[in-house]
């Protein structure tokens, strides 16, 4: 007897579409399982042994042949525990309708019966959609990320036992609704805001520009200055979010299993902020089939390295990539998969060792060859990445009693939004989404200077030292702070701004 059920696997962001075909044969009982399965897959045999037995259907003692087609894939994961149990029911004549072929199927049993959640729910319904099934059967706890591709209809079941009512008939289970738009407004709030800090408007203001063309940012001032408590509430003031970009998002952070049931769609700009000690695979992805790292986990929002010369170098330099191209390719023996990685770098450090060599309150304890030596823990060519560099000073005792309120994220928010509505029609027909991702042929086409702003720049560049790719982040960033004062040519006063943004090379 044969039972063919769909399913689905993951391979980078996307799902693929798998057929779970089930055949039960005369001779000694064995369990095979073929089409490219990973260990927890061939696992899967003893789990839905014993979830059958524990809701009372007896194991069959047949040869079990259980292929994963197509078979050039590789899968991975137990989202086919739930389909082969129900291939096995179906093929042993305990499932009689033939629904069960129409419905994509994923879960995870527990050996008493109860399917459990899984990763990957929001981009198997995206794959169903194309598909033409008539709907999906998931894990309960799964079934509100799935519903918010309304499009799809979902139906979620607590045990194995109540799939097999819903797909035989005698049981109703009701197909879960979402009303995206809804979701989104509510989850669309941000718990941090610029009105919590006191003081530090030349960095509040930075970080504005910063917004305005999601220009990569590095934070430089002693402890407790209040770097990361900047940092953190930068999401708030970047523009608003989209459904698209929502669900863009959501997709990435279902794949890696960080969607709740109360929380089944990013509607905020996403703040990531690995440890120091985290590894290359951690930071970029990896595994023996890729999954998402840090860096895409931030797309569309801000990924932020505190103490960014503890990183190690090696670390440091896989950042490069995806600061270039938006995106993340990892290599393996078997496949080469690729993720989004469209992300705002907020970075934080010391100015040296200790900390303290521009804090006036305390006396810098290193010298200059270990300064020297911490700060050239970051490459020339990160560095030069990053556009926008700005000192964090320590908080004066009066700013931090002041009772004058400071300016909310909201109202800060509203000029970016207006700044970037500006270069949204300046490219208009093209694939740029901002500032920050123009080329040299829109640098040379929407940056130019007059004859002040030239000297002026030129000056800098003799004066500084700086790179070639130095100027060019000076000219974005000066072409951003003139949307955000609402001018279509730079002035000098525009691309002064710009040029003290870049504290490191003019300390």
């Amino acid at each position: 007897m044969l039972a063919k059920i769909p399913s689905s696997t993951l391979l980078g962001v996307d799902a693929w579409i798998i057929d779970v075909e089930v055949d039960l044969a005369n001779g000694l009982p064995t369990f095979t399982t073929v089409g490219l399965p990973d260990a927890s897959i061939r696992e899967s045999r003893d789990r839905v042994k014993a979830a059958m037995a524990n809701s009372g259907f007896p194991f069959p003692l047949q040869r079990i042949t259980v292929n994963l087609a197509p078979a050039h894939l590789r899968k991975e994961g137990t989202a086919f525990d739930l389909p082969i149990a129900l291939g096995l029911l179906q093929a042993s004549g305990y499932i009689h309708s033939e629904r069960l072929a129409r419905y994509l199927v994923v879960g995870e049993l527990s050996l008493d019966g109860r399917v459990k959640a899984v990763a990957g729910v929001m981009p198997m319904a995206l794959a169903l959609r194309q598909a033409g099934l008539e709907g999906m059967i998931v894990p309960a706890e799964n079934a509100a990320e799935a519903a918010v591709i309304e499009e799809v209809p979902v139906y979620g079941v607590s045990t194995l036992a109540q799939a097999i009512g819903f797909c035989n008939g005698t049981e109703v289970i009701p197909r879960t609704q979402c009303d995206v738009q809804a979701l989104f407004r509510q989850q669309a709030q941000y718990h941090d805001d610029f009105a919590d800090v006191k003081g530090q408007q030349h960095v509040k203001r930075a970080l504005e520009v910063a917004a305005a063309g999601a220009h990569n940012v590095l934070l430089v001032g002693p402890p407790g200055s209040g770097k990361s408590l900047l940092a953190r509430r930068l999401p708030s003031i970047l523009p608003d979010m989209s459904l698209d970009e929502a669900i863009e998002t959501s997709k990435i952070h279902s794949i890696a299993g960080l969607l709740h049931r109360e929380h089944a769609l990013v509607a905020t700009r996403p703040f990531r902020a690995p440890h120091h000690s985290t590894s290359d695979a951690g930071l970029i992805g990896g595994g023996a089939i890729p999954g998402p790292g840090e860096v895409s986990l931030a797309h569309n929002g801000v990924l932020f390295l505190d103490e960014l010369p503890e990183f190690r170098r090696s670390v440091l330099e896989v950042l490069r990539q995806p600061l270039e191209d938006a995106q993340v390719t990892i290599a393996r023996a078997a496949m080469t998969l690729s993720f989004p990685a469209r992300f705002m770098l907020a970075a934080a450090m010391n100015p040296c060792p200790c900390g303290y060599l521009t804090d006036p309150q305390h006396a810098c304890v290193c010298t200059t060859q270990q300064t020297q030596r911490y700060t050239t823990r970051i490459s020339g060519p990160l560095l030069d990445r990053i556009d926008i560099h700005v000192d964090v000073p320590p908080v004066r005792y009066a700013e931090l009693t002041s009772t004058v309120p400071a300016e909310s994220s909201a109202m800060i928010r509203a000029r970016v939004n207006a700044a970037r509505e500006a270069q949204r029609l300046r490219f208009t027909g093209t694939a740029i989404p901002h500032n920050a991702a123009m080329g040299v042929r829109e640098i040379r086409q929407y940056c130019s200077l007059d004859g002040a702003g030239e000297r002026l720049l030129e000056q800098a560049m003799h004066h500084y030292g700086l790179s070639a790719r130095a100027h060019d982040r000076i000219r974005k960033v000066a072409r951003t702070i003139a949307d955000l004062a609402g001018t279509a040519a730079i002035g000098v006063e525009h691309l002064s701004e710009a040029i003290q943004y870049r504290t490191l090379e003019r300390g």
